[in-house]
């Protein structure tokens, strides 16, 4: 029970604390509010962009799209080096194995 009290206690105390921080700030900004509005007015500025302003565009290069049959191609290369590899450590499984690079052009 009396742990009860001490705890009631103590948390009356904490909410009296909190409301009273709460009662200062919101104070000191009801005060500061008409000073700031006695400030004069200024004109915006437009802010400045940090790289923009010297941003160097490259010369139109035509570009060709790379035809589909080629990309097909190159996935399909990609994919039986990486079956290939996987039939390799399944046919042997070794550390050595497991960890070797492949050697698809697709990754680093």
């Amino acid at each position: 029970m009396e742990m009860l009290l001490m705890g009631l206690c103590v948390a009356v105390f904490g909410v009296g604390v909190a409301a009273a921080a709460f009662g200062a700030t919101m104070r000191s900004e009801s005060s500061n509010a008409p000073a700031q509005a006695q400030l004069p007015l200024i004109n915006a500025v437009a802010p400045t962009r940090f790289f923009s302003d010297s941003i160097v565009k490259p010369a139109a290069t035509p570009s060709r799209p790379v035809p589909i049959e080629v990309l097909l191609l190159q996935i399909e290369n990609h994919v039986r080096m990486e079956q290939a590899a996987a039939e390799l450590f399944i046919a042997g499984p070794t550390q050595d194995k497991l960890h070797s690079k492949t050697n698809s052009p697709f990754v680093n």
